[in-house]
This record gives C-alpha cells, structure tokens and sequence, in this order.
C-alpha cells in the first residue's frame, strides 16, 4: 500500500517564495496537509519543487492541490538515485481547478525527485499550492 514519502528527514527546495515570505507561503506548506496554509510562488515562466529522500523509495504517485486560477498547463517529474543525473520520469497536464489531482507514476525508485511546473495559468506566472504529495514505498 502506498502512503507518503516526505517525512521530517526529506530535504525539500523550492524555486521562489512570494515576496520571500517563508512564514506564510514557504515550502513547509506544501507538505502540513493543513487546509489554510500553502506555498505561493514568485513570478516566472517555470517553477520547482525538490525533494532528496534519506533513503531509496519507490514513487507510485503525485498528488497536487493547485489554487484555480494559480496552476500551471505541463509538470515534469525527474527522479535519480545518488550521483547519477535527473531523468525524465513523468509529463503531466494538471487542470485549472482546486482539486486534489492525481497522477499515476510509472514504478521509479530514486533518492531524489524534482517536479518542475511550467506555463504558469496566472497572468503573472505565480503557482500556488496547496498540498503537494509523493505516494510510494520506502525500499
């Protein structure tokens, strides 16, 4: 059965925070699974997400909570193990909407994992999000 992979040890990074507000749109947000709180992005054509897990897991799949109005149109998944480089795992299309969306990822085990955001739906190219979830299994 699958269940979280971000744990207290998981390293994460994002690419920009709001007005570099950390305190009320920083990446903590995206992993509290509290409903008021988010990660807001600064503006730009793409953003990012890292994660560097302590140990190999197998990702089966990512689930995002976008604010509508605030997505993007393409996401990319790359994933590596140890000092190998960042490759493709999977291309995805979120819609425009509040939703929980869900995508499925072909069995990937990795140690890293970067989501990379693209053609932001905001005039202004912010994202933001809501809960962003990696589903797997610790190997």
């Amino acid at each position: 059965m699958s269940h979280s992979l971000v744990c207290p040890d998981t390293v994460s990074r994002v690419s920009s925070v709001l007005n570099r507000n950390t305190r009320l749109f920083g990446k903590k947000h995206l992993f509290d699974q509290v409903e008021e709180t988010c990660w807001s992005s600064d503006q730009g054509p793409a953003q990012w997400v890292t994660l560097e897990f302590p140990q190999c897991v197998r990702v089966s799949q990512l689930r995002i909570q976008f604010q509508g109005g605030f997505s993007c149109r393409r996401g990319r998944l790359e994933g590596a193990q140890g000092t190998e480089a960042l490759g493709k795992i999977l291309d995805f299309y979120p819609e425009d909407s509040n939703s929980l969306q869900t995508f499925p990822v072909p069995a990937a085990e990795v140690d890293r994992l970067k989501v990379t955001l693209e053609d932001p739906t905001d005039f202004f190219g912010r994202l933001v999000i809501y809960h962003l979830l990696v589903l797997g299994e610790k190997m």
